[in-house]
């Protein structure tokens, strides 16, 4: 087993369109990148490619049919390997996750089950482009709920802002238990046991929980990340949609869905989600929209398998400018251009090992 076989198996040119799932997770939560960012991102890696190995596990037998040149079929890396492999990698994902909190392990639970249904049987069903549409943006989401999470420690970590200034705490208190006993129907009074709790240093105080999950510029939250996602995921649906033909070829309709799917998705990273659009999202969703859209206009004219295969090739590079338009769009530009910076490098990577 040689480190180009496991390459080819683990598609490793595909992994430049993984890191920027959690840096657009936190642009569009409001956080920026931090520890917890860097954890979300290893994480990424090591789901994603416990995914690659495990999905040639279990297509070992149909490859040896449609694709005998396969690491597995020719008999370069056995099944077994694959198959640890792909244990492994699950394992060192979830504990990166773990290092990154409670809440990001969570989220990295959820993803890596659906890894694992997606690769052991929902690909192979009706419900296949969804599972692997739910994937992406549960790693998107990964991104955020780590870096909100890492953020949120730090301003509640000893010599902090938030610990240096427990009176800010305390008045947090109180406007919590004056909302929650008015609006409940209460009365002042209970705010003085709540005040009481927190001068004693009596469970979390509610000013260090706001931080916790309103950080960044101007605050942010992961359910702010939730359109981000859901966009990914729609671009996830599509491509996987037209990679369900790529060996045989002769579907117009699922290129010329994706096509569709391309524009709708484009048009959002451009919107502006305040009061002006970066031009930066504008020029990076642009870059998006022709890397996906001409490989699924040339599937669509000839629905042949190498032209499907482009197409699906296409669809997975211009996640990459997806994700840094989503960072722009959130008003993270210099995130957005580092992400971009991956493109080359993936593209360069992709002439020696395929990303199909």
């Amino acid at each position: 087993m040689r480190p180009r076989d496991w390459a080819e198996l683990l598609r490793v040119s595909a992994l430049f369109t993984v890191p920027g799932d959690a840096l657009a997770g936190a642009a569009s939560a409001g956080g920026r990148p931090n520890r917890g960012t860097a954890l979300a991102v290893g994480a990424s890696l090591c789901l994603y490619e416990a995914g690659m190995a495990l999905n040639d596990w279990s297509d070992r037998d149909e490859d040896a049919i449609d694709r005998p040149h396969r690491p597995i079929p020719s008999g370069r890396i056995s099944p077994a390997a694959a198959l640890g492999a792909a244990g492994a990698l699950t394992a060192a994902g979830l504990g990166l996750a773990a290092r990154a909190g409670r809440p990001a392990l969570a989220v990295a639970t959820a993803l890596s089950a659906t890894v694992w249904a997606y690769d052991l049987h929902l690909k192979h069903t009706k419900a296949g482009p969804a599972a692997m549409a739910a994937a992406r943006g549960l790693d998107l989401l990964l991104g955020a709920t780590a870096t909100l999470s890492a953020a949120g420690r730090r301003a509640t970590a000893p010599g902090s802002a938030v610990a240096a200034r427990p009176d800010r705490a305390v008045r947090g208190a109180r406007r919590a238990a004056v909302n929650g006993a008015t609006g409940a129907g209460g009365s002042a009074p209970a705010v003085r046991p709540a005040r009481r709790a927190v001068a004693r240093g009596q469970g979390p105080a509610p000013a260090a929980s706001r931080h916790a999950f309103r950080v960044g510029r101007g605050g942010g939250s992961v359910r702010a990340a939730a359109p981000a996602a859901a966009v990914l995921a729609a671009h996830t649906y599509a491509v996987t949609t037209v990679s369900r033909n790529e060996t045989q070829g002769g579907s117009t309709r699922a290129p010329l869905a994706a096509l569709a799917a391309t524009g709708a998705v484009a048009a959002f990273a451009a919107r502006p989600r305040g009061t002006a659009v970066p031009a930066a999202a504008v020029l990076l969703a642009a870059a998006y929209a022709r890397t996906a859209a001409v490989p699924y206009l040339h599937a669509a004219l000839n629905p042949s398998p190498p032209l499907t295969q482009r197409a699906v090739g296409g669809g997975i590079r211009a996640m990459i400018p997806l994700q840094a338009a989503l960072a722009a769009r959130s008003g993270a530009g210099v995130t957005g251009l580092a992400v971009m910076g991956l493109v080359p490098l993936a593209r360069k990577l992709a002439r020696k090992v395929s990303p199909t």
